[in-house]
């Protein structure tokens, strides 16, 4: 197995790592700079011999050529200059006194090269070239040590011996300071091109270290790996010996599913039944296998009702049933449908079925499957949630008072919808049922029945399905659940809708009949007759109420009022597009009369319509009819009160108080 090194696994910051890289290869350079400088001095030593042997003299006595001092001194001085620089490169190589040595020692070879060739200008260019060649380390202090001797190798022969650097007997005491000029400005140029380079260096160092944090964090992750593999395996080591367990499970599992379970092969026989169905047909699995839907709604017939011969439910079934096989076999598309059965007391037994084709590893449709859930709640909630809806129309006729039967209906209809919710949640629930999917494991189990052991250990496969076993048993309870919540739920809506009805019908009777009433109970009457729309659209409503007393009036002409206010506000809650939508209920004693406001902070009303609000045929709604407010208004004032309305303006909500007199007598109305 290959070894990782901790070091690549867990790097230094990428900063510190480029820092290295760049001092690295700034140190590479060096190295080979010093060299190259090595053997670059070697040839200068004998290139100053040959100058001396063939150049220096003619240049210092004319014409005549011979053997002069200036060989020896080439040999030797050119020797003594050579030898440190040499040594040093080869010993101490990148070391910053071995660079420094070296620029000196290099200066030196161009003085004493100007000095052989007896000052000429042409040889003044060597110097501008080992100021190029000391470029090479990109340390622009390597180009201060040279410049300086250069500078003073001018100046002091410049001064006292200025033939020789100069090919002149006398010399201006500032020519130094012009060559030293150039200098400094070849020095210019050269740090420039060193900076520049130092930083392709730097950047090409911390592209390297980016690389290398990329290359440790794959080799992180190739660590990491391993150890889960490793852990891998020993979680199959666990799952062999819970093998037993997992089949035990899984039989348990269809066995007890709240639902019925089937699957038929090509030729519309069954060839799979879970306890659920058998006991719906009233059946074992061994009279049930191996038989076509016909030939067990004979069997049913000759054992149940033998004197029966007549056309059965359970052969009409049986027949329905293997036409949908056939479709099944020839489209390969999913049915559902309704089914009814009759249980042994007589009453109706409502299934939702889906039939969804079987597929063979290449996709060919081998035969058919199907999951039967039990309805007949629903069914039940339904048929109920008619027959009140029946009664709260008679009861709406009847009473007379449209505004309240309209807000009654209203609030009705929000119940039903929250009853459609919930019985499209609960027949989504169903067609989305995983209870097909036991279908499926059953056909991989009796595809392997003879050689389970190995299945459930060594085939991808069989390794997930006891896992995917036991979360379906839980998904499948769980949907148990929600089915059952919705049922409560329906069942809770029903209710409801009774308590509406039967208030409305309490109001009706008491139409034109004066009594004494506690002002709290007609709002909250009011309240609950627009319950389910302030749920709906998730209005909250406040309740203020101070203690008043009761007062002697119309019932059903002030609970008008007070539904159509309170509707009217919920529906300016909703144009003004806020998620925190409030209605107050504030109900008050003042000025001898007692006041009921209904407040919210919806959309408002602009100040230009305040005083036409309450006018005939006057509405801001496109569904508004505008008689509302009007109607409402007329029989505040027939009570012997009044109703006004104050808002500051557009989106600052809106408030309408109903007044009525604290006192009333017969003789006012």
């Amino acid at each position: 197995m290959q070894t990782i090194n901790a070091d690549n696994i867990n790097p230094k910051p990428r900063a510190v790592r480029a820092a290295e890289l760049f001092q690295s290869a700034e140190n590479k350079v060096h190295q080979r700079a010093d060299r190259m400088f090595a053997i670059l001095m070697v040839i200068q030593w004998l290139g100053g011999i040959a100058a001396a042997l063939w150049i220096s003299p003619r240049t210092w006595i004319g014409a005549t050529s011979q053997t002069h001092l200036h060989v020896w001194a080439a040999i030797f001085l050119g020797g003594a200059i050579t030898s440190l620089p040499v040594y040093l490169a080869l010993k101490q190589p990148g070391r910053i006194l071995t660079r420094h040595t070296i620029a000196i020692a290099q200066m030196t070879f161009s003085a004493l090269f100007i000095h052989l060739t007896g000052g000429r200008l042409e040889t003044h260019f060597h110097v501008f070239g080992s100021l190029a060649f000391l470029a090479f380390y990109r340390d622009w202090r390597v180009l201060v040590s040279g410049t300086v001797v250069v500078a003073m190798d001018h100046f002091l022969r410049g001064t006292f011996w200025p033939q020789s650097v100069f090919g002149v007997l006398t010399a201006s005491p500032w020519r130094w300071v012009e060559h030293a000029g150039w200098v400094l400005f070849e020095d210019t140029f050269l740090i420039i091109s060193i900076r520049h380079s130092l930083s392709d260096m730097l950047g090409l160092a911390e592209r390297q270290a980016s690389l290398e944090t990329v290359n440790a964090d794959i080799e992180r992750t190739v660590a990491d790996r391993t150890f889960k593999l490793t852990q891998e395996i020993a979680e199959r080591k666990k799952a062999e010996e819970a093998l037993h367990e997992s089949q035990a499970l899984y039989h348990s599992l269809v066995e007890q599913l709240p639902a019925g379970v089937f699957r038929k092969d090509a030729e519309g026989r069954f060839v799979f039944t879970n306890l659920w169905f058998c006991r719906l047909k009233n059946l074992t699995t061994e009279q049930m296998l191996g038989k076509t839907a016909q030939e067990l709604a004979a069997y049913e017939l000759q054992n149940h009702n033998p004197e029966n011969s007549s056309e059965t439910p359970e052969s009409r079934l049986a027949t329905q049933g293997e036409n949908h096989h056939e479709l099944i076999m020839q489209d390969g598309k999913q049915i559902e449908v309704e089914e009814r059965y009759d249980n042994p007391n007589g009453t109706p037994r409502f299934l939702h079925v889906v039939k969804t084709p079987v597929h063979d590893a290449g996709g060919k449709v081998v035969g058919s499957q199907g999951i039967l859930l039990d309805i007949t709640a629903i069914k039940e909630a339904e048929e109920k949630l008619s027959q009140v809806h029946k009664q709260l129309l008679d009861a709406s006729r009847q009473a007379g008072m449209a505004e309240v039967a309209t807000s009654v209906l209203h609030n009705v209809g929000n119940v039903l919808n929250s009853v459609n919710v919930s019985s499209s949640l609960i027949a989504e629930k169903m067609r989305d049922s995983k209870v097909a999917n036991i279908t499926k494991s059953i056909t991989l189990i009796r595809a392997h029945e003879n050689d389970l052991g190995n299945y459930f250990t060594n085939d991808p496969k069989g390794k997930l399905l006891p896992n995917y076993l036991a979360n379906l048993a839980a998904n499948l309870a769980q949907e148990q659940a929600d089915i059952l919540q919705e049922v409560s739920s329906l069942v809770s809506n029903i209710v409801h809708i009774k308590e509406i009805v039967s208030m409305q019908q309490s109001y009706a009777k008491a139409s034109g009949v004066l009594e004494s009433l506690q002002v709290t109970e007609l709002v909250e009457d009011a309240i609950r007759m627009n319950n389910g729309a302030m749920n709906r659209h998730q209005v909250t409503v406040v309740r203020e109420f101070a203690d008043v007393p009761p007062i002697l009036t119309e019932k059903h002409k002030v609970l008008q009022i007070l539904v159509n206010l309170i509707r009217n506000a919920k529906y300016a809650c909703d144009d003004s597009g806020r998620t925190d939508k409030q209605i107050t209920l504030r109900v008050f004693n003042g000025d001898g009369r007692i006041k009921i406001s209904v407040i919210d902070n919806g959309v408002g009303v602009p100040q230009e319509n305040l005083t036409r609000i309450f006018g005939h045929g006057f509405t801001t709604r496109k569904e508004g009819h505008g008689f509302g407010l009007h109607s409402g208004a007329l029989a505040a004032k027939e009570l012997g009160g009044a109703l006004y309305v104050v808002s500051e303006g557009h989106n600052r909500g809106a408030n309408f108080t109903l007044e009525l007199p604290a006192k009333q007598k017969k003789s006012d109305l």
